[in-house]
């Protein structure tokens, strides 16, 4: 019984949450259009995309969900009827991903093929959208237009192939800047890995270039062994093992129904992953996870969840719908056992509910094939206690009936659901500046729920559906060894989080707890406010930081470093203070960007230098919540688009001035904007190599600053 309940904190693991970086230079695709006429009205659109050596592009099935496909798309036309989907036609090649996934891309050359009935003369017009990556670097997505005329339509002549081609024109603002930062670091290190073609890809090179779905799987097998745990679901197990062992005539049919039970379980949760998959698409359920309405929502799920787990209600499914399974559920077919199956997934629902809702989420990281392979591991881990039980039919002797120990698995799961439903909240907070949960709040009240769950574990708190406490011998109550060890567990979590209050970087959860740039429990401040250079008042950072602060990590707050967020006030101080600057293009959700700060810049040879020998401006390629003012807003000929909010400015700083549009990136300058060295530094956390380039940025300033 204690490796089963042992088995609930493999929950956990569902919840547990990848980050990358990429430079460009120049896009050097060439991408043409052209018309082949097959018959009298027959066609084929086809659109040529010709790469440069060394660079490649997404298949339109590019594996990952993170990655952007390749889309072709064509505008409404009354004369132009669109035969099937668009074809590719080039070498496919399948490539590794930083994750042990996959991604399928083109190199060299490779043809979209549309086929299409054209019933007279027209104009054909259509987009197509692309991302360009060689093995160190990515462009942001791009969409571009072409229009192509058709001057043959209703001819007769078959043997004559006549074709004609357009060069495609450039879309204006279909590039969307907001995303670049994001884009280019969810990509630039998948682009890294060694290209393995596929007609000599062997199975076991298959199977290795879909680990991260095998992953998928193994954590949804899990969440449904944890499922298996809940109230709802564990006491059926003997009745419904029970039900198919003594009301069959043989062991063997037993065993038959108990397997097609089992299958039906998989069956039933499988579909609706592969239904969900053909609803929404590979990348919808991904991109729940970064929208601030989605997260809103996940938050009061889980909260109705939580609260529900505590046992203030139950959630169930309407009645009707389990009355109208279980009539049609009996022995004699398979179709009987199919609505069996189908009631104990309505009646599980307020138990499975909470488990399915995240893992859907997470499985849309798998791409079209994540929600099919998640369900397909949750039912199995859910139906695999049903088929064991059939088959050993003695063990059901041995485990533990349902009783008062189910419910306190529920309330568990209860304080769980709430603890992480303020994670969903964070994250629509962080997006739209509330500051409704800043750093203290959130840890705060993590606290409590620890220490809450650890004083219901030890049975001092009480809740109104729990069972009388058991009693030893003695008449004593008492506490059982497994509940002991959750206990010290909580109470542990909770210790460890109580310097947070005032401001612990607390690394251990740092992916969960809001930034420390939002903690104001002091005003403001944390454990180690930073001191502006040189204690000067007069090149103090002034703009942008009332906005920008809270986005700055740890460690630069920790470090003492002073970080200007505007270009210009920049090059003021460095001509105030005889100093060089780094300008650090960064994101707010850079990982790659974040890896630098903690494992590069917080070694004590490079903070020394950052802190005595440059100026530091950290300029957020991705922060659009400040509108420039009207005067100052104008159209980037390098970002093919309007240049209207801070992050677009700083975005076409990046790519005009240094021809590179990747985060994270540095660059180095002086007071006049002149260049300290011929290249940048981008994401390599080798410590002494970018001391050495600081270094070399340093004494290349003193030749020119004697």
């Amino acid at each position: 019984m204690k490796i089963l309940k042992s088995l609930l904190l493999v929950l956990c693991c569902l919840f547990a949450g990848l980050g990358l970086h990429a430079q460009i230079t120049q896009d050097g695709s060439k991408w043409t259009v052209e018309v082949k006429k097959k018959s009298a009205q027959q066609y084929d659109i086809i659109v040529h995309a010709k790469l440069p050596e060394h660079w490649h592009i997404y298949s339109m099935n590019p594996g990952d969900s993170s990655l952007t496909p390749t889309e072709i798309t064509f505008s409404k036309n009354s004369n132009v009827t669109f035969t099937g989907k668009v074809k590719e036609n080039g070498k496919l090649i399948r490539e590794k991903t930083v994750d042990n996934g996959f991604m399928n891309i083109f190199k060299d050359h490779v043809d979209f093929i549309q086929s299409a009935t054209i019933s007279r003369n027209t104009k054909i017009k259509g987009a197509y959208t692309y991302q360009i990556c060689n093995d160190a670097m990515c462009l942001p997505p791009t969409t571009k237009s072409f229009a192509i005329e058709v001057t043959d339509a209703g001819g007769t002549d078959t043997s004559k192939i006549n074709s004609e081609v357009a060069t495609a024109q450039p879309q204006a603002d279909t590039q969307n800047t907001n995303n670049v930062s994001k884009n280019n670091d969810a990509q630039g290190d998948t682009a890294k890995n060694k290209t393995v073609s596929a007609d000599k890809k062997s199975d076991n090179d298959e199977h290795k270039g879909s680990r991260s779905l095998l992953w998928l799987f193994l954590a949804a097998l899990g969440g449904g062994i944890a499922a298996v745990l809940t109230p709802c679901v564990y006491s059926m197990i003997p009745i419904t093992v029970s039900f198919f062992t003594k009301r069959s005539k043989t062991r063997k049919e037993g065993l038959r129904n108990a397997f097609y039970y089992s299958l039906s379980i998989i069956i039933i949760f499988t579909v609706l992953g592969v239904l969900i998959s053909a609803i929404f698409g590979a990348n919808a359920l991904n991109s729940l996870s970064t929208n601030w309405i989605a997260n809103l929502f996940f938050f009061v799920i889980f909260v109705v969840f939580g609260i529900s787990f505590l046992g203030a209600f139950e959630i169930t499914l309407p009645s009707s719908w389990t009355s109208k399974t279980d009539s049609k559920a009996g022995v004699g077919s398979f179709g009987g056992i199919f609505f069996m199956a189908l009631t104990l997934a309505i009646v599980s629902f307020s138990c499975t509910g909470p488990i399915v809702g995240p893992l859907l989420v997470l499985a849309g990281k798998g791409g079209i094939a994540g929600p099919a392979v998640g369900m397909f591991g949750f039912s199995v881990g859910l139906a695999l206690p049903f088929a064991l039980f059939a088959v050993f039919p003695g063990m059901l002797n041995k485990i533990a009936s349902s009783g008062g120990w189910l419910n306190q698995v529920k309330v568990v799961l209860g304080f769980l659901e709430l603890m992480l439903a303020l994670k969903f909240f964070s994250n629509a907070d962080l997006a739209q500046s509330w500051r409704i949960l800043d750093r203290e709040v959130f840890i705060a009240i993590w606290i409590v729920l620890s220490v809450l769950l650890g004083f219901y574990l030890l049975g001092k708190l009480k809740l109104s559906h729990d069972d009388a406490p058991a009693k030893n011998l003695y008449g004593q109550e008492y506490v059982s060894l497994f509940k002991l060890f959750l206990a010290i567990t909580s109470f542990t979590f909770a210790v460890y989080l109580l310097p947070g209050m005032w401001g612990a970087p607390l690394n251990g959860v740092s992916a969960f707890v809001p930034p420390l740039g939002t903690f104001d429990a002091f005003g403001g401040s944390n454990c180690a406010p930073a001191a502006h250079n040189e204690g000067s008042d007069e090149v103090k950072p002034v703009k942008y930081v009332a906005d920008m602060k809270i986005y700055e990590p740890p460690v630069v707050r920790n470090l003492g470093l002073v970080t200007y967020f505007d270009y210009d006030e920049a090059l003021a101080a460095s001509k105030k203070l005889k100093k060089p600057i780094m300008l650090d293009f960064t994101g707010i959700n850079c990982v790659n960007c974040r890896k630098m700060e903690s494992q590069v810049w917080s070694k004590p040879e490079v903070a020394k230098l950052l802190k005595e020998d440059f100026i530091v401006v950290s300029l957020y390629c991705d922060f659009n919540r400040i509108e420039l003012p009207k005067k100052q807003q104008y159209f980037s000929k390098d970002l093919n688009a309007d240049v209207v909010t801070l992050g677009n400015k700083n975005a076409d700083l990046q790519a005009s001035k240094f021809g590179s549009n990747s985060q994270p990136f540095y660059f180095y300058v002086d007071e006049n904007g002149n260049k300290l060295a011929d290249e940048g530094y981008s994401y390599n956390p080798d410590v002494q190599k970018f001391v050495d380039h600081l270094e070399k940025v340093k004494a290349n300033y003193k030749k020119t600053h004697p």
